[in-house]
């Protein structure tokens, strides 16, 4: 198909060599998890477990209690040492904290799943929707939710994000040449219960080796492999569909409007391992690096081992940490601690040095209008932030500041080194919450 994209975007540097040739190791042996119950978008989880239960691998711990939430399993074997709140990449939620006894039991619940073939797609969802499965790339958001569209929106095409465009991250890369075969079941399984014909995976052309593997395990199905020019935020939502399908989303709109489901390809492979051997999402791969990191790795963990010990595992800290972020450097968060559980959703641990780290003083707009020009959304950033730093929160909406989709390219690319991401985070929020009322 070429190479495809869209319109505006960054190139920041990638920063990738320091992990992109490592394969994945495993780190699935924490003495203690701290599992939290709420790893996802939406409501979090009750506690179905009590300090002093014996629990084992792939154990429901927490359930979901409305429809956009996510059941959370246990990810060892081990004693329940408490259930409470503690410091979470979300804030301060309820944590199972479990002593790992070394033993991998595995829960009787835990068992392959039958063939997909034979499945509805309504059984799919629900075996889906059981095992707690969520957007790994980073968002959190349940995927039975996404696979549950109403029914005056039909789907007919589903896209897969390899693209990976943050800097620093190689954990999806490293899946794609080691497990292709897990994404393209997990696909065939989507395709199938969605009924779609079109499936397409997009990887970035700066990562050709994937392209070539996961082009010859998708020989002989019905999925096609698209090859997209290395850009950022190339992986996001909708400039992914755009680039792959040429549809594009109204504003306001999701990916459903347009007959589009889009996913990770670490939570289709999660989803292809879930049918193999019916386990949960119990553990996922990430990215520990940067030059705060005396030896970076691509690890693969159980869910809920603390973040401190995956950079021990690491050889630990490059010098004294000048930051501290879970995600890339473009939309991850920073995080005041080490001292808290790595997720789901953790799909990379990054630490700044100080000199890094530290932010430079903004000035006066110059009105350059390089923020306009980047953004992938077709939005005034600086005219939101503006709206955003005087509190005018209507004239923001106005500006569409609902549409941002927070990739930064603003910020990256502004010369006066104006908080443009940061303001209008600030704008939507509000604008959110008013709209609630």
């Amino acid at each position: 198909m070429g190479l495809l994209s869209f319109k505006g975007g960054i190139h920041p540097p990638h920063a990738k060599k320091a992990t992109e040739h490592l394969p994945i190791v495993d780190f699935l042996d924490p003495k203690v998890v701290e599992i939290p119950l709420r790893q996802h978008i939406g409501a979090p989880c009750e506690p179905v477990v009590k300090k002093g239960d014996y629990v084992k691998v792939g154990q429901l711990v927490g359930s979901a209690t409305s429809f956009v939430s996510a059941n959370v399993h246990s990810s060892v074997s081990g004693t329940v040492l408490d259930v409470k709140k503690q410091d979470t990449a979300y804030g301060f939620d309820v944590c199972v904290i479990i002593e790992n006894d070394g033993l991998n039991a595995i829960h009787e619940s835990v068992v392959p799943q039958p063939d997909f073939k034979t499945l509805s797609g309504k059984e799919i969802i629900e075996i889906i929707k059981n095992a707690g499965i969520v957007g790994m790339g980073g968002a959190g958001f349940p995927t039975h939710v996404k696979l549950s569209p109403p029914p005056e929106k039909p789907i007919d095409t589903l896209v897969l994000n390899g693209a990976e465009c943050e800097p620093y991250l190689t954990c999806d890369h490293r899946l794609m040449l080691e497990t292709p075969e897990l994404i393209i079941k997990g696909l065939q399984i989507l395709m199938h219960a969605l009924n779609v014909k079109y499936g397409y995976i997009g990887i970035e052309n700066n990562k050709p080796d994937a392209i070539e593997t996961m082009t010859k395990a998708a020989a002989d199905t019905e999925i096609q492999i698209v090859g997209l020019r290395t850009k950022y935020p190339q992986g996001a939502e909708k400039q992914l569909i755009y680039a792959c399908t040429g549809k594009e989303i109204p504003s306001g709109g999701l990916p459903m409007d347009i007959g589009v489901v889009v996913s990770n390809v670490a939570t289709v492979a999660t989803i292809g391992n879930l049918f193999n051997t019916g386990m949960p999402l119990i553990e996922r791969i990430c990215t520990v690096t940067g030059k705060g990191i005396k030896s970076p790795k691509n690890i693969r963990f159980k869910v809920g081992t603390p973040v401190k010990t995956l950079i021990e595992f690491c050889g630990g800290y490059n010098g004294t940490p000048g930051k501290l972020l879970l995600g890339g450097p473009m939309m991850g968060v920073a995080q005041m601690t080490d001292n808290l559980p790595a997720m789901k959703n953790t799909s990379g641990v990054l630490v700044f040095t100080p000199e890094e780290a530290k932010l430079p003083e903004p000035s006066l707009c110059i009105r350059c209008g390089k923020c306009v020009s980047v953004c992938p959304a077709f939005l005034e950033p600086i005219q939101i932030s503006a709206y955003a730093l005087l509190n005018n929160y209507d004239k923001a909406s106005e500006f569409n500041a609902l549409d941002c989709i927070e990739c930064g390219s603003c910020s990256f690319v502004c010369p006066a080194n104006r908080p443009l991401l940061q303001t209008i985070r600030v704008a939507k929020r509000e604008i959110i919450a008013k709209k609630r009322k």
